[in-house]
């Protein structure tokens, strides 16, 4: 008997084919597009408004401080120290204000090498480290549909700026219509503070002034008091608005939480554990719109319990205030400047994945019981 033979390929190319194929194939990559978002003359006009309410008030504040404290009380010390505190905290606030402006919040898909902090070298280490990568970007929301690009763990898509951005906390347009981000987020909650605090300074100021007005009438200039109902006024509402802001983030920073990951319970969603393959129909990981009004009151009783990345509040602090420089406190205190770390991974509460297991066993609980 014969032996078989096994049979051959399907196709075969002769050595001049396959010469020929090789020298039609060209490798041009290229690069990654970062440039920011060109917006329209439009979006600026409530950055001007922010500049014209900052600056608005000290032509009143100017006029009191002299009238009231120099001419009236003959004070110069006091007036040198609210002078100095006044316009200290607005150089601050003007600070922080262009670092946010200035600065990209948080660039998900730059070059390796326009990234702060970067260790790698060549293009051959950023090649073999995209290879080697363990990050799973098949995984729920690890993926931009939009930028068709890796999105890192707790970045988003601004729908506005049309950009995926790293850490993202909210697109403010009272800033340049700019995301707050990574590397802005430390800068915009110092301009949330300094801009508070000198509200309250100039309204506690203006209402000294107008009690002095009403317990001495005919020692104090007769515009003066106008001038002080303003300044108390108007410091005491946007000290109010501001403030609530302010306190707000601060109860952000402590429970480690962006503004995005606080009013969007369904976001938890995605990080739950494997569900069991039968007994349910939900997806593996639930949607949102496959819940029903039992599911969806889980899901929001425990966001308010499942802080993922809450370590405790001092290190929650310290990883967006914290600084690994001799005087790194000095630009917190002076501009806010930027979040530690590269944006990309961030370390979790160690207790969030036996809570999210238990979220997903009452999920699927409620959906057999259907």
């Amino acid at each position: 008997m014969a032996p078989r033979r096994s049979p051959g390929p399907l196709l075969s190319f002769t050595d001049t084919e396959m010469r020929s194929a090789e020298s039609t194939i060209v490798f041009n990559p290229q690069p990654l597009d970062t440039q920011p978002f060109k917006k329209p003359w439009y979006y600026y006009i409530p950055l001007f408004g922010t500049v014209s309410l900052i600056l608005a008030p000290h032509p009143s504040l100017l006029y009191v401080l002299v009238t009231f404290h120099l001419q009236t009380l003959h004070q110069p010390i006091l007036f040198m120290i609210h002078l100095l505190v006044t316009y200290t905290l607005t150089f601050l606030a003007f600070s922080s204000l262009i670092v946010c402006l200035a600065r990209d919040p948080g660039p998900v898909n730059a070059p390796p090498s326009t990234l702060e902090g970067n260790d790698i070298e060549g293009d051959d280490m950023s090649l073999r480290d995209a290879l080697l990568s363990d990050t799973d970007f098949s995984a729920p929301g690890r993926w931009c549909r939009k930028c068709w690009a890796p999105k890192p763990e707790r970045a988003h898509h601004c729908s506005i700026c049309d950009r995926c951005v790293l850490k993202m906390d909210h697109h403010c347009p009272w800033i340049g219509a700019k995301c707050i981000g990574h590397r802005t987020y430390p800068a915009f909650v110092h301009f949330l503070c300094c801009i508070t605090v000198l509200c309250i300074y100039v309204a506690i100021l203006a209402i000294n002034g107008l009690l002095y007005a009403f317990r001495n009438p005919f020692s104090v200039h007769e515009f003066t008091p106008v001038h002080e109902i303003i300044l108390a006024f108007t410091g005491g509402v946007f000290s109010l608005v501001i403030g609530s802001f302010a306190c707000y983030h601060t109860y952000l920073i402590l429970t480690n939480q962006t503004t995005l990951e606080n009013i969007t319970p369904f976001m938890l969603l995605r990080h739950l554990p494997p569900l069991p393959r039968s007994s349910h129909s939900l997806s593996d990981p639930p949607l949102e719109p496959e819940l029903s009004q039992a599911q969806r009151r889980i899901v929001k009783d425990a966001h308010g319990q499942i802080l993922i990345y809450d370590l405790g509040w001092r290190q929650n602090f310290a990883q967006v205030f914290g600084w690994n420089r001799k005087y790194g406190w000095l630009t917190r205190l002076w501009c806010g400047g930027a979040t530690l770390g590269d944006g990309k991974t961030f370390p979790r509460n160690p207790r969030s994945e036996e809570m999210l297991g238990r979220l997903a066993k009452e999920l699927v609980s409620v959906d057999s019981d259907r």
